[in-house]
């Protein structure tokens, strides 16, 4: 069984097995600092990574090198994840404060959509597995953010409750409505949606 690579300031990306002491294999394509790694929900051998870079880039576990390569923003993109409804449905969150939806079967159209309202760099993204259209950020500016992509007004609501950089967000996949955030604040909170 192989397990999720890993992201890496050296500009690589390393897929492993559980059962060997080294990396299985190696990809060296970024040009900068490698932020983001995720495992399609769809396809077992397909992943997205995101890189300082300004690309978001999809491989294949079975190839020697990516088979897209997006640039996606103007800026390093932290983070990505694909849509748990559509396949062809990647989103990214960059330094330039901006959410980002992807299409990669036609990405030289542009992003199928863009979410604006961060006020700092958005660290992290993830893609509800209860909603096509729900996503939460994590950010710099000390907030968690939850939008609906098919609102007029998408940016849901946001919560304030960290003195420091918001670092990680996840719904939880057994609860819907929960999400859990972590902060260089040193804490974690659980929110329920709707209370």
């Amino acid at each position: 069984m192989l397990s999720p690579h890993c992201r890496s300031w050296d500009e690589t990306i390393k897929l492993w097995d559980p059962n060997h002491q080294q990396s299985i294999r190696t990809w060296r394509e970024h040009k900068y600092s490698i932020y983001s790694t995720v495992w399609s929900p769809y396809h077992p051998d397909r992943f997205a990574s995101t890189s300082g870079d300004q690309t978001l880039k999809i491989w294949d576990a079975k190839e020697p090198a990516s088979v897209q390569t997006i640039r996606a923003h103007n800026h390093e993109i932290l983070s990505c994840d694909w849509n748990k409804y559509n396949e062809y449905v990647v989103v990214t969150a960059s330094v330039d404060k901006s959410i980002k939806i992807w299409d990669i079967r036609n990405p030289g159209r542009g992003p199928i959509g863009s979410l604006l309202g961060h006020d700092y760099a958005v660290r992290r993204v993830k893609c509800s597995p209860h909603s096509e259209t729900i996503i939460a950020s994590s950010s710099y500016d000390l907030t968690l953010a939850l939008w609906d992509t098919m609102e007029d007004r998408p940016l849901l609501h946001r919560f304030e409750h960290h003195s420091e950089f918001v670092v990680g967000v996840d719904f939880n996949i057994f609860v819907e409505g929960q999400l859990a955030s972590c902060s260089w604040d040193e804490t974690i909170h659980v929110w329920s949606i709707g209370d």
